[in-house]
């Protein structure tokens, strides 16, 4: 059953806030105009419905100015330290991944969410528990050990604890600070993330006794770059924007630092702490972009992605 935003926050702590103004991009539809060029094709989408749970990938999303729909729309509220429960803190809630969750039909604009459905990852035949459940809050308290609700709308100033492991050439070791959210949202930074197959490839050349799978990273997208793309090739597009089919446009903030959740155990894959710090060896522990929104549309399977070399809004 959900719980209401304000009942959390007058049960928990006050949290402070700090988001970039250009994490989150509203309005309408921009003039884009430059030099496009062809820099690969979306391979596989993903939506995570609850925050730090695994999710679905569907072949077509829609892409609204918050981000994706659907995307990070629910998170546990940890009432203890009036804090979103998130598997970067995985002395807590590294068990939330091990549950999977899917909306019980898809999300329309303009509409109000549909129920999402949670269940084990791996299909054990435990029933799945629906968010509009009684019993959803108690299960999972029961399960952690701490009073925990389901939440669809994010506490004014709410953030989590993010505990950094001892990874070389980090600012903190083996600590748990706190991390604070866009506002209005569950998301830790911005609203997509995106990663190519060169940095997966470029990677496991790099260090082939790892498994580098792309579900460690839980992008959103996974672009297949042309063949002869070679190395971190997307940290290039920083700066620029991208065209993905005939109307979405993201605009690229920048590389994605990587968090100890790449190491965690998740659906079939074990805890490798060594994920991480193969990250920071070689590429400043960054792998994938960070991407908002300029122009809103729907995104597929197999559509083009194109580099825009200039941005020129009217």
């Amino acid at each position: 059953m959900l719980f209401s935003a304000s009942s959390a926050l007058a049960e928990g702590k006050s949290c402070y806030r700090s988001c970039p103004a250009s994490a989150l991009r509203m309005g309408g539809p921009q003039r884009i105009t430059g030099v496009q060029e062809l820099v690969g094709t979306v391979q596989t989408l993903w939506r995570y419905p609850v925050k730090s749970m695994l999710g679905d990938s569907p072949q077509r999303l829609d892409v609204e100015a918050r981000g994706i729909r659907g995307d990070r729309a629910y998170a546990l509220w940890d009432h203890a330290s009036g804090r979103v429960a998130s598997a970067k803190n995985p002395r807590l809630w590294q068990g939330l991944l091990r549950y999977r969750a899917r909306f019980l039909e898809e999300p329309v604009p303009a509409a109000p969410l549909p129920p999402v459905l949670i269940g084990p990852q791996q299909g054990d035949g435990t029933a799945e528990l629906c968010s509009g459940d009684t019993d959803l809050g108690a299960f999972f308290s029961d399960l952690f050990g701490r009073r925990v609700s389901l939440l669809d709308t994010p506490p004014d100033g709410a953030s989590l604890d993010q505990y950094w492991p001892p990874v070389e050439g980090r600012a903190f070791q083996d600590e748990t600070n706190a991390l604070e959210l866009p506002a209005g949202t569950f998301f830790d930074a911005c609203p997509i993330h995106a990663i190519t197959t060169a940095t997966l490839e470029r990677l496991r050349q790099l260090e082939p006794q790892r498994d580098f799978a792309v579900e460690r990273f839980r992008p959103n997208l996974l672009i297949r770059t042309p063949e002869g793309a070679e190395g971190f090739v997307e940290e290039s597009w920083s700066g620029s924007c991208l065209r993905i089919g005939e109307q979405l446009v993201l605009r690229v903030d920048g590389g994605c630092p990587r968090c100890v959740v790449t190491t965690l155990a998740q659906g079939t894959l074990g805890e490798d702490l060594e994920i991480l710090r193969a990250t920071a060896r070689h590429n400043g522990v960054v792998a994938g972009i960070r991407l908002s929104v300029v122009d809103t549309g729907p995104v597929a399977v197999g559509d083009p992605v194109r580099l825009l070399r200039q941005h020129q809004p009217p």
